[in-house]
């Protein structure tokens, strides 16, 4: 069983920084591939990035390559999502979530996780 809590959520202007975190429980963090995705109002859930157990490998979407990067701690039980150059449309409710499937399968659906926080707004004002 894993707990995953976010925080880092805020109101930013466009073109302004956000760092994300979120905290895992247990001892078993770095057993743990971890994801991160995000949900407009209206819109369905989808992919924002994805880090291997170790952190040596690192997947984003496309809408958030060169802005947005995934890293993780497993010394402190977190994985991290820093956020750069924000647009209106990075406008959403983040949500981290763990899945025990390191490299197979498709890290870019949702239904592949395991475990899943309760989310963090993200609110960026043009």
């Amino acid at each position: 069983q894993v707990q995953l809590v976010e925080s880092g959520g805020g109101l930013v202007q466009a073109g302004g920084s956000l760092r994300l975190s979120c905290a895992a429980s247990g001892r078993l963090f770095s057993s743990y591939a971890m994801g991160w995705f995000r949900q407009a109002p209206g819109k369905e859930r989808e992919f924002v990035a994805y880090i291997t157990r170790s952190g040596g490998i690192t997947y984003s979407a496309d809408s958030v390559k060169g802005r947005f990067t995934i890293s993780r701690d497993n010394a402190k039980n977190t994985v991290y999502l820093q956020m750069n150059s924000l647009k209106p449309e990075d406008a959403a409710v983040y949500y981290c979530a763990a899945r025990s499937n390191n490299l197979g399968g498709n890290y870019y659906r949702s239904d592949e996780y395991d475990y899943w926080g309760q989310g963090t707004q993200v609110t960026v004002s043009s």
